[in-house]
């Protein structure tokens, strides 16, 4: 049931992103384990658009929080306000009360506020003065940020990058796709009508479905022998926590299911490794001056790593 209508959500989605069926269905391994994904590539690329079709598609409460230096903690989470007629603070709950939460140019924000987000990615819930307030379900962020050798930029903690499950790329479209694009917005946007194919109850269903996906002893040994290796390459400063691992077999998992399997075989594993590492290694300096980067030394891991 749950593998028919994420297909239908794929499509639905395609009537706005056109070209990117991948970049869709990770965003789906993302949505299916609540799990947050973090997207960098250059501006225009349709980053703030693929979340809006993804939150209409689902009938989610959507909120888009534009980061600017400027941007201060609260103006994410929210606060007490005074309200002068009845004499007492009340809370104002702030934009990241939403099923789906983009967090546009996360990157372009100072450090502190950055860090608002840590509570509500870790714990799905925000504590203000004191006070608990969980976040609703499902709780996803979608945070985009441009290439750090942009000017204006401010790199995330490791603390926070670490809490995305993905980091995924977008990357420009053939020259057919983008003639579908340019032709399809002559008159008005495709997102204007788009319209629900999935409720937040079946979202929630599917979800369930995916925690059943089996994944032999055979195929966890692998996760971690893939990601413990990271922590031994000459290649890499700072491998991966387990909470790489974890990540890795989650994302397998809902990788598995929308290839409509109930398994986990090693190719999932393979296919969602560079998502789920690519921001969680740091390189050797001598590395990079050797001419490798991220994807270079994840695909030597694979290559070197027995497959059961």
């Amino acid at each position: 049931m749950g593998f028919e209508r994420l297909q239908q959500l794929i499509s639905n989605i395609e009537k706005v992103i056109v070209g990117k069926t991948e970049v869709i269905k990770l965003l789906l391994v993302g949505l299916l384990n609540n799990g947050h994904i973090l997207i960098e590539d250059a501006p225009g690329v349709g980053k703030t658009m693929l979340s809006l079709a993804l939150a209409k598609s689902i009938n989610a409460d959507f909120k888009r929080i534009q980061f600017t230096p400027d941007l201060l903690p609260s103006d994410v989470t929210g606060g007490f306000i005074y309200n002068p007629k009845s004499g007492e603070f009340e809370v104002r709950k702030g934009p990241v009360f939403a099923n789906i939460v983009l967090a546009d140019e996360i990157n372009r924000t100072t450090p502190r506020t950055q860090s608002a987000l840590l509570e509500c990615m870790q714990e799905y819930k925000v504590t203000l003065d004191g006070k608990v307030f969980p976040l609703p379900t499902p709780f996803m962020v979608i945070a985009t940020e441009n290439p750090i050798e942009f000017q204006g930029t401010y790199p995330l903690p490791e603390a926070q990058i670490d809490r995305f499950l993905l980091k995924i790329k977008m990357g420009y479209l053939s020259i057919e796709d983008e003639l579908k694009v340019i032709v399809n917005q002559k008159i008005t946007h495709p997102i204007d009508s788009l319209s629900g194919v999935m409720t937040l109850q079946e979202l929630e269903a599917a979800q369930n479905e995916v925690k059943q996906v089996e994944v032999s002893q055979h195929i966890l040994r692998y996760i971690v022998e893939l990601v413990a290796t990271t922590r031994k390459s000459e290649n890499i400063k700072l491998g991966a926590s387990p909470r790489g691992s974890i990540a890795l077999m989650k994302a397998a998992c809902a990788w598995a299911f929308l290839e409509g399997r109930d398994y986990v075989i090693p190719d999932d594993v393979a296919m969602m490794l560079p998502h789920v590492l690519r921001h969680r290694l740091i390189l050797e300096p001598r590395a990079l001056v050797s001419g490798k980067d991220v994807e270079v030394v994840i695909n030597d891991l694979i290559a070197k790593t027995a497959v059961p």
